[in-house]
């Protein structure tokens, strides 16, 4: 078991400088906050997937209002990353793994918030949706509410639907059922696609147009994204936490723009100075694609049959969660940043004469 750490007098405590998600501007840590000593580790929350993409923004955030952090994750030893992100023994990397109970419980032991941002966009082995969002899930919010957790947040996704086509979306919608079920008092997050550093969108589709002549077009390019920045749903999380949002809510979670596939597309291409034509796949060709490529790993393929189906509906957050006030800015985040803001920054490794091309004579 995990013993929460004792915090150290804060009157011996060092200043500390620590970069915040929401310091970010165009792409760069530009600022920073010392955290006096009335504001180091406080309070106890365990993160369940906090060295991934989504996860590693939520540590930074809570880490920076003076929480203490356990980041429950597969492997510890690959998460030394977090450290520099708090003061010396404020965030601490313990090994969990949602799909063993055990470890699950003794991850949240003591903590009052738990956070659980563990996600696939795909299955691969033992990793499935099914053990991924519902059954690890369900492990995460039981133990939380067994250990006397103060509150529960999960990170979810739009889109998520019982009646989806998509098993993803199934499996979130599922996730989202067995959490309200074992934690009534939890609040779930709904993102849309998230940007950042470490994405798998804007990155992945300039990595194809690096090595690709074409850039698959899926549907003509007409779904209809909201995409939010990490540090954005970072500091929604936060303010969770410490008090913001309804128990038992479920909150859509999206950026300051609404975009296309396509204006997505252009974008990327015009941040990493490429101009690659589109392929315009209709959805049935699309599937079709994807079910040829099905035997390859998913990291060589454009896209899964799971995905192209997730295309198929707008990613956007609905007109009844905002009469509801149900989004970002009913979480405190009331200024999100656009992806013209922050993207363009970590595009420039892929273009072709490099990030410093701008520089040379």
């Amino acid at each position: 078991m995990y013993a929460p750490t004792r915090p150290t007098s804060a009157s011996h405590l060092p200043r500390a400088r620590v970069l915040l998600a929401t310091d970010m501007n165009d792409g760069i840590w530009d600022r920073s906050r010392t955290m006096g000593p009335d504001q180091q580790q406080r309070h106890l929350a365990t993160v369940f997937g906090g060295s991934g993409f989504v996860g590693r923004y939520i540590v930074r955030a809570l880490a920076a209002r003076g929480w203490r952090v356990r980041a429950a994750v597969r492997r510890p030893d690959l998460a030394g990353h977090l450290q520099p992100m708090g003061a010396v023994g404020q965030i601490h990397a313990v090994q969990a793994n949602l799909r063993f109970p055990a470890s699950v419980r003794a991850a949240v032991e003591g903590a009052d918030v738990v956070v659980n941002a563990v996600g696939i966009l795909s299955s691969a082995g033992r990793q499935t949706f099914d053990a991924v969002h519902v059954a690890g899930a369900r492990a995460a919010a039981k133990a939380a509410r067994e250990a006397g957790v103060r509150r529960f947040i999960h990170i979810s996704a739009i889109g998520a639907a019982v009646k989806s086509k998509s098993r993803y979306a199934r499996s979130k919608a599922e996730g989202e059922a067995t959490v309200l079920a074992e934690f009534p008092g939890a609040i779930i997050l709904r993102p849309s696609i998230v940007f950042g550093p470490e994405d798998e969108f804007f990155n992945r589709f300039a990595a194809m147009a690096q090595i690709s002549p074409v850039l698959p077009l899926i549907g003509g390019g007409r779904t209809r994204f909201q995409p939010v920045f990490a540090g954005d749903l970072a500091t929604a999380v936060a303010n969770v936490a410490e008090g913001a949002g309804k128990t038992g809510t479920v909150y859509e979670i999206g950026g300051p723009e609404v975009a296309t596939f396509k204006e997505l597309l252009d974008r990327t291409q015009a941040w990493s100075n490429r101009s690659r034509v589109y392929l315009r796949l209709p959805f049935m060709l699309a599937k079709l694609q994807a079910l040829l490529t099905a035997p390859l790993p998913n990291a060589w393929r454009p896209v899964t049959l799971d995905q192209i189906r997730m295309l198929e509906r707008d990613n956007v957050v609905s007109a009844q969660a905002v009469s509801e006030h149900r989004t970002l800015a009913d979480l405190g985040v009331a200024s999100p940043h656009a992806t013209g803001v922050i993207v363009p920054s970590y595009l420039g490794r892929f273009r072709p004469r490099g990030q410093f091309a701008g520089y040379r004579g």
